[in-house]
């Protein structure tokens, strides 16, 4: 989720570029297992970009927010700075018309922001295709990892750390940490502030935080869809690093996701990150890439 590209997801598409990767006919049935996994995740993804709108609207009556269907995704707007303004979802529900292409396109330039869209590589070509004649381009990519979730339970964390889920009263303070764990030593803004408070009050979403000798230290976040967990949002301050508080976080939720019933855990990482390699140590492997595709009106 949220990769709310990443928003805060665990760092935080569409996948190679290349036109290889992009399939120029849809298989026959049974449909592949793993684009069967891709149009969950997916799907999940598409479903964020409608709690986070929702958040918003309840947390800032007044702010504007908005949300449109189109493609078999969603085109979210939460402000002209957030990252959570961007498309998610798309392609995955079979070809789509120059309309909904348009539709797109005018969601974002009506709205005086620039064009964002994680688009995964199982997306129908006919989007591929009419957003690279109009002109979108590459400007990121992003890892979609999984791994099952059988029954367990979290490992017994290091001495010393403890996890917990947050109560609604703690909301400011964990989205705070939060933001501080993703800040590094550089300033916290009061938009990193907020985007992790949406998260936080985003339908479905359960937050976790980690103390260190009864301090707090991190923080993770992680929201279900459809027997799909999506794991996000993930920071831990710097003077806590390497005490295996990133691991009892992630133990937590996916012991958590699992007695929630979820049979799939997922999380969206940059590749090549410490956020990848912790998330390959704990079971999780790369089930495809996403890219983010941009474009700009002036």
């Amino acid at each position: 989720m949220l990769s709310c590209g990443s928003v805060a997801g665990e760092d935080s598409g569409l996948g190679d570029a290349g036109a290889g990767r992009y399939h120029t006919a849809r298989m026959q049935e049974p449909t592949p297992p793993d684009q069967v996994l891709a149009r969950r995740i997916e799907s999940a993804e598409a479903a964020a970009g409608v709690w986070c709108h929702e958040a918003l609207s309840k947390l800032r009556p007044g702010a504007i927010s908005e949300i449109e269907r189109v493609a078999g995704g969603v085109l979210a707007f939460c402000g002209p700075r957030s990252p959570l303004t961007q498309g998610r979802g798309l392609g995955m529900a079979g070809p789509v018309t120059e309309n909904e292409v348009d539709r797109i396109e005018h969601f974002f330039r009506h709205r005086g922001v620039d064009a964002a869209l994680q688009l995964s590589p199982y997306a129908d070509p006919t989007l591929v295709e009419a957003l690279s004649r109009r002109g979108f381009t590459v400007t990121l990519f992003l890892h979609a990892l999984t791994r099952p979730l059988p029954s367990l339970t979290a490992q017994p964390p290091p001495p010393g750390v403890e996890v917990r889920r947050v109560d609604p009263a703690d909301a400011g303070v964990w989205a705070r940490l939060v933001a501080q764990g993703f800040a590094e030593h550089g300033e916290v803004t009061p938009e990193a502030v907020e985007l992790n408070q949406l998260l936080f009050h985003a339908p479905q979403a359960t937050c976790f935080w980690a103390f260190l000798d009864g301090r707090p230290v991190g923080g993770g976040a992680m929201a279900t869809h459809d027997g799909l967990a999506s794991l996000f949002g993930m920071a831990t301050l710097p003077e806590a690093r390497r005490r295996g508080v990133q691991r009892a976080l992630l133990e937590a939720r996916l012991a958590h996701a699992a007695s929630s019933g979820c049979a799939v855990a997922s999380v969206v990482t940059l590749p090549g990150t410490t956020s990848q390699r912790n998330a390959e140590r704990a079971g999780f492997t790369v089930a495809y890439t996403r890219v983010m595709l941009s474009k700009r009106w002036c």
